[in-house]
């Protein structure tokens, strides 16, 4: 014969498991699943112009009025191509970059687009500039403004253009190589 206290207990943590579950599933009926926003992934700001993405903008430089490099990407979702605009408060255009339909423009890096300037802030900075893109509007950034202390953008701030009067050692030819590789040896 089953104990009634037996079944008691069964109906019990049946009935508990279930009170757990429903206040589990509780938490992400009513809190929204922030993997599916879109956000600035790391040191860079984010923006949208109708079918364009700005993603993970910054500028990388040694010092005020150094050269920057803008470090970053545009995506066109869109079917025209677009030419985005990046100009400062004081309305000076910094760069404009002809984005084609269905592309991503890779700013910066090694792989990159290289867009330079002379930053008119210092690194620990935020420039304010506005991206255009013709019918798409305009959208206000604070685009900050890196050095290279963080080790991953050592490589990137921009180096001053060797002078004219560097001198370079030639190297040899292809067709000087392949002469002296090609003289054969008694042997």
């Amino acid at each position: 014969m089953v104990r009634v206290t037996s079944v008691r207990r069964r109906f019990a943590l049946v009935g508990a498991v279930a009170l757990v579950s429903a206040g589990l599933a509780g938490c992400s009926a009513t809190n929204e699943i922030t993997t599916q926003l879109d956000y600035a992934a790391s040191d860079g700001v984010r923006a949208t112009l109708g079918d364009v993405t700005a993603e993970n903008l910054l500028i990388i430089t040694a010092g005020k009025g150094e050269e920057g490099a803008l470090q970053g990407a545009f995506t066109n979702r869109g079917s025209a191509d677009v030419d985005v605009t990046l100009t400062t408060e004081d309305d000076v255009e910094l760069a404009s970059v002809p984005v084609a339909a269905g592309t991503t423009v890779l700013l910066g890096g090694t792989r990159g687009e290289v867009v330079t300037f002379t930053t008119p802030v210092a690194p620990g900075a935020t420039l304010p500039v506005t991206l255009s893109s013709g019918a798409a509007g305009t959208e206000a950034l604070s685009v900050p403004v890196l050095d290279g202390t963080l080790s991953e953008y050592t490589d990137l701030v921009p180096t001053a253009t060797p002078s004219a009067t560097a001198t370079a050692t030639p190297s040899p030819t292809a067709t000087e190589t392949a002469t002296e590789t090609a003289t054969p040896t008694a042997g």
